[in-house]
């Protein structure tokens, strides 16, 4: 019996080391939400498909960072699974992301919608990401963009 015992003692104590091994730290910013219910960005992707200008959709979703604003960390662009890239910006500039999370996965809540963008906007995006002013003069005509405005996010560091 003792040496049973001591069985699930050792396994229990490996289970919980390794619980605690695959956690990954999670840093929040704005709002705070829950988890539950985020879509894949696939998922998202499937969504801004259906989307045409002035449709809005409440949700939140998982996605890959792309780009973030080099100036103060204002915007950043989150890929989805089928290589499309959503632009998020966040509400009332009530917060901003750190510089450096290129490559890390976030979790955004909060408005999407499909915009037509700009010229001045598309250049405007394009300094703050620190590209050339040969590759911002090539800007000369407006796109249909995927937009978020998000009121929380949550990076998984």
């Amino acid at each position: 019996m003792k040496s049973f015992n001591m069985f699930v003692v050792l396994s229990i104590f490996l289970a919980v080391g390794h619980a605690q091994d695959v956690q990954q730290e999670m840093l929040s910013f704005g709002a705070d939400f829950k988890v539950s219910g985020t879509i894949t960005g696939q998922e998202m992707s499937d969504r801004y498909g259906s989307m045409h200008v002035l449709d809005t959709l409440q949700t939140k979703f998982r996605g890959v960072v792309k780009e973030v604003c080099q100036a103060k960390g204002c915007w950043m662009k989150v890929a989805m699974e089928d290589g499309k890239e959503a632009m998020v910006r966040f509400k009332d500039y009530g917060f901003f992301m750190p510089k450096d999370i290129a490559g890390k996965e976030v979790i955004v809540n909060g408005l999407a919608f499909i915009e037509e963008m700009g010229v001045d906007d598309q250049r405007h995006y394009a300094e703050d990401a620190g590209k050339s002013p040969a590759e911002i003069a090539k800007i000369t005509k407006p796109k249909r963009t995927l937009g978020f405005t998000a009121d929380g996010v949550i990076l998984q560091d």
